[in-house]
């Protein structure tokens, strides 16, 4: 069973007195794995949102077909395997967390015993049983988007999808949303998420999809996509070099630059590195690190983002 397939999705909009066309979603063909956390990665006004309202029923495509759980889009029953978190919720401040939570399930056919239980574990997985009587008016942030997925988990969807999970967390939220998308892979659910915030996808995700301007650019696994031995630049961080030690790294093609007492040299050609140690040992510098930096997520983000903006 295939989670989630999208084929050729399209969505168009008639703007103005003119009508003006705007294509925000260009012929989407993706699919999604069971088990796996997949990241939909675009800037801001890629279309990502578009795209998960097309997928939950919210809009309709102007072309295309989607797919979940190998059932369209539009099958009004296939809902009850979904959880989703928007990216701006709204609860109703005035019921607790445990109010809310029991609303929810109930809507799902949920009730007695069986939705206690299911709240109370919920409340355990987001770290919210302290708060299970407070109204969510004094809800932080971060506390709402927890408590955002737990109502996204209430119907124990096989499918989850959250737009912009980690949007406006601190650290230590994100790495709680981070922690609980992690623990819901290793119950074989299958996530689905749109973001921006990279550090986030490089950590947890299986694949990644980038988005620019409503087209696909690149699917596949982080290693495969940015690869795993491709080194962009050497930092070297040296004390003790005298000037002439400088000029002779400059000379070598090295961006020098002074730090303090320290001196960091970028070389772009890892190839010329031993020249560079070499000049280091003979003006008597004392090598303080050596960092080679790799090809990563962001800079190939920049680079998709930077040829659709072209």
């Amino acid at each position: 069973m295939t989670p989630l397939r999208l084929v050729g999705l399209t969505k168009e909009f008639r703007l103005g007195w003119g009508r003006q066309r705007s294509l925000v979603v260009d012929r989407l063909d993706l699919e999604v794995n069971q088990g796996e956390i997949f990241g939909f990665l675009g800037h801001n006004g890629a279309g990502k949102t578009t795209t998960i309202k097309l997928l939950l029923g919210l809009l309709t495509p102007t072309a295309g077909t989607a797919w979940i759980l190998d059932r369209p889009v539009t099958d009004v029953d296939v809902k009850h395997a979904v959880g989703f978190l928007p990216e701006s919720p709204y609860f109703y401040e005035y019921l607790t967390a445990e109010e809310f939570l029991t609303f929810y399930g109930q809507l799902f056919g949920l009730g007695g015993q069986q939705l206690a239980v299911k709240v109370d574990e919920l409340l355990e997985m987001v770290r919210m049983k302290d708060a299970r009587r407070l109204p969510l008016r004094k809800f932080s942030k971060g506390m709402l988007q927890r408590i955002g997925l737990a109502q996204a988990l209430i119907n124990d969807p096989q499918l989850i999808i959250l737009d912009e999970p980690m949007s406006g967390l601190d650290p230590i939220g994100r790495r709680e949303v981070r922690d609980i998308i992690l623990q819901l892979k290793n119950e074989g659910k299958t996530i689905f998420f749109s973001t921006h915030i990279l550090p986030d996808v490089e950590m947890i995700c299986d694949r990644v999809g980038i988005l620019v301007r409503g087209r696909l650019r690149s699917v596949g696994a982080i290693h495969d996509l940015v690869g795993v031995s491709a080194i962009t630049s050497v930092e070297v961080v040296v004390e003790g070099l005298p000037d002439i030690g400088v000029r002779e790294a400059e000379r070598l093609g090295g961006a020098v630059f002074r730090r303090g007492h320290q001196v960091m040299i970028t070389i772009a050609d890892e190839a010329v590195v031993p020249a560079f140690l070499a000049v280091i040992n003979r003006h008597g510098g004392r090598l303080v690190s050596l960092v080679p930096h790799k090809r990563s997520l962001e800079d190939l983000f920049l680079k998709e983002v930077g040829m659709g903006r072209t």
